[in-house]
């Protein structure tokens, strides 16, 4: 049986491999490991070159999960995510030619700018981890796990994601540009042997886990000792997003859901086996964020759903 010290191990470990290859973003780093070890997925929104598909591809090696990519573009239809049954002569029958989406760690890059067809091929990948080809059910492996990004800046011909879809990603979060000392050490290293992507070609980062392990590890977590009034926590703060006058669609009980179960694992990462209310405030704003629509009134005045989040957060008692 893993135990609980075998987990914080195994994520300071990972943690460690990972900060070989990616200068800085540790916050980034810390919520999608979180995504990982609780069965979810994570929602990228960065500017290009700030190394989202090379963190996707360390956490795959790290973790020893296969990895698939697929560029999303306007003319990208269901099929060529999920695959299709192609004709053989030879053998006179039907075969299965998989799509990328039959792999651990999924990177949907730019998934914006694809139609919501295209995107829906996605819910039952994300949701249920299978997909339907012509009427076949296939599994996707236990860990799978979707990592989408989306520019924040060019949005001329992108397609808005569906509500029902953001709904699916535990995490929004914003990667942005390095630090002044985090861009030189960047600059540097890509003079000599140890630019991110030589380095991790080139088996110095090694694998700390299996797909097998990984669902020990999931499992682990359920270790963490969580108090009835942080859940209670939880709820209360989801539910005050659906009475606040400035929302008009509120976070749903998929948010209480991701909110309590990522606090659990932050309580790991933080080296605790019990979870406390800076566990829960701490991953509001990423849980919260992309579930919440404002009212076009309070944007106009300037309202953002980060500076929303925070006011639930004060408005909301914590628990002792």
């Amino acid at each position: 049986m893993t135990t609980l010290d075998d987990l914080k191990q195994t994520l300071a470990d990972a943690r460690a491999e990972i900060g070989k290859v990616i200068i800085g973003q540790q916050s980034v780093i810390d919520h999608a490991l979180i995504a990982i070890f609780t069965r979810n997925h994570v929602l990228f929104e960065g500017v290009p070159g700030t190394a989202k598909t090379l963190l996707v591809r360390t956490l795959a090696q790290v973790l020893g999960a296969d990895f698939g990519r697929v560029q999303f573009t306007p003319d990208l239809m269901p099929a060529d995510i999920t695959g299709t049954s192609v004709f053989n002569l030879k053998d006179n029958e039907f075969k299965l030619v998989k799509g990328p989406v039959f792999c651990g760690f999924l990177l949907a890059d730019e998934i914006n700018r694809a139609p919501a067809k295209t995107q829906s091929a996605l819910l039952q990948a994300m949701q249920e981890r299978r997909v339907s080809i012509d009427t076949t059910t296939h599994m996707l492996p236990d860990g799978f796990t979707v990592f989408a990004t989306q520019n924040p800046v060019e949005y001329e011909g992108t397609y808005p994601l569906p509500e029902a879809q953001k709904d699916r990603f535990m995490f929004k979060l914003s990667v942005t540009y390095p630090s002044r000392d985090e861009e030189v050490m960047l600059a540097s290293r890509l003079l000599g042997k140890e630019a991110p992507e030589r380095v991790l070609d080139s088996g110095v980062v090694k694998q700390v886990l299996t797909a097998e392990k990984i669902a020990a590890m999931q499992a682990a977590l359920e270790q963490i000792t969580v108090r009835d009034e942080l859940v209670s926590y939880a709820v209360d703060l989801v539910r005050a997003t659906r009475e606040n006058e400035a929302v008009l669609v509120g976070a749903g009980p998929r948010a209480t859901i991701a909110l309590v179960l990522a606090s659990r694992a932050r309580a790991v990462l933080e080296q605790r086996d019990f979870v406390s209310p800076d566990d829960v405030r701490a991953l509001a704003e990423p849980v919260l964020g992309h579930r919440l629509v404002l009212r076009p009134e309070f944007e106009i005045e300037g309202l953002t759903v980060g500076e929303l989040v925070g006011r639930v957060l004060e408005a909301v008692p914590v628990p002792r």
